[in-house]
């Protein structure tokens, strides 16, 4: 009885700490985006989260440590440490034929942008100031180029060449769906299509592959 009373303890005490890193998490992605590296403090994650300050430490790390989860996070849509290359919706892509693959290309793109796109966004600023989030931000930056790459040859099944994977990336970064979604006011349908539309016509691939 003793032994299955504290399993049942330890239990609720990783819930209860799992409960407590996803609010300070969710809370901290909010100020980011809000206020900016700069303007977000750990006494206003700790208080937007409800907990001490000594508690968001304990339960994520220090500042730099926090923006990289949650950039994580905002990547993936949890806190699971699985890479996006290794998730279902990715494998999904590469199903169905070549018009069916760039929408899911194109809806996964959407997804991960509307999750993160702003987030990286603050990243790059702060980066400017911050050598070790200067790296981190390299880092980034180069794992999103990776799984765009990747994803685009999920849709084409063959290797895409070192122009098609730069045109694209020019056009379906972050930069670009922030510039479309908060300037231009475009819907997730919206930018869905044209991501999947851009995809085709910058690999010009024939009509009747993608039929």
């Amino acid at each position: 009885m003793a032994t299955s009373t504290r399993r049942y303890r330890s239990t609720l005490r990783q819930a209860k700490a799992d409960e407590t890193r996803a609010a300070v998490l969710a809370a901290a992605a909010e100020l980011f985006v809000a206020r900016g590296w700069a303007g977000t403090s750990m006494r206003d994650i700790a208080a937007r989260a409800g907990c001490a300050v000594e508690t968001v430490y304990s339960s994520v790390g220090n500042k730099r440590e926090i923006l990289k989860v949650v950039l994580d996070v905002a990547v993936v849509g949890d806190d699971e440490p699985v890479p996006l290359l290794e998730r279902p919706e990715f494998h999904a892509i590469a199903a169905g034929v070549m018009r069916e693959r760039a929408v899911k290309l194109a809806s996964l793109l959407e997804t991960v942008n509307r999750r993160s796109a702003a987030l990286h966004r603050v990243l790059v600023q702060a980066a400017a100031a911050d050598a070790e989030l200067a790296a981190l931000a390299a880092r980034d930056r180069a794992n999103r180029w990776t799984s765009m790459r990747a994803g685009v040859e999920a849709v084409t099944g063959r290797p895409v060449t070192d122009a098609e994977a730069d045109s694209l990336r020019a056009v379906l970064g972050g930069e670009v769906y922030l510039a479309l979604t908060e300037e231009s006011a475009w819907t997730p349908d919206k930018y869905r299509n044209w991501a999947a539309d851009t995809v085709i016509r910058l690999l010009d691939l024939a009509e009747e592959q993608i039929s």
